[in-house]
């Protein structure tokens, strides 16, 4: 009796470690799509404010917002005019408050996650975000717009080709007085 009481006992200490390492995994499983998931919602979020301060700036005399909150009400419109429904919390941080991007000339031209963590994505971003491709923190990855940079238009390229330099006409086609026919 004394024997088999000793064998249930360690069963059971053996099936309990089993279920804590499955649960250790599970755990770590969940917290990795946690934060793939708030990534997610951070690129859409960032690019909702991207958008916004571009459709803001093409709105108007070329300016950008004062603050993101002229993005929910243009203060140079006398309607209203929204270019975001409401301001997108940092989904990594958890708060409001977002780090700003000047502009040269004043106004905001990009925000970008406050948090210093390395993300977990470092490929497969979409054309224009790009320069997020190895980011060491997520404080890299910054929505902005900038204008295009409008060039001079440029002569186009010689391609190489001249015109033959014109010949003597030979003298079997001019006429008596010597003038080409």
């Amino acid at each position: 009796m004394r024997r088999s009481a000793g064998f249930t006992y360690l069963t059971i200490l053996f099936i309990v470690a089993i279920m804590g390492g499955g649960l250790a995994l599970v755990g770590k499983v969940w917290h990795t799509a946690a934060v793939r998931e708030k990534e997610a919602e951070l690129l859409y979020a960032g690019d909702q404010y991207r958008k916004a301060i571009e459709r803001y700036y093409l709105s108007g005399p070329g300016l950008y917002p004062g603050n993101l909150s002229d993005l929910l009400k243009d203060p140079r419109k006398p309607d209203t005019v929204r270019y975001l429904r409401r301001l997108y919390p940092d989904p990594i941080t958890g708060k409001d408050e977002w780090g700003i991007l000047k502009a040269p000339g004043g106004g905001i031209m990009g925000v970008y996650s406050q948090s210093n963590a390395a993300p977990f994505k470092q490929l497969g971003f979409r054309q224009r975000d790009q320069m997020f491709k190895g980011a060491p923190t997520y404080q890299e990855w910054r929505f902005l717009y900038e204008p295009p940079v409008a060039t001079a238009a440029k002569p186009l390229p010689s391609s190489g080709f001249q015109a033959p330099a014109p010949q003597p006409v030979p003298p079997i086609f001019q006429n008596p007085t010597g003038q080409p026919r």
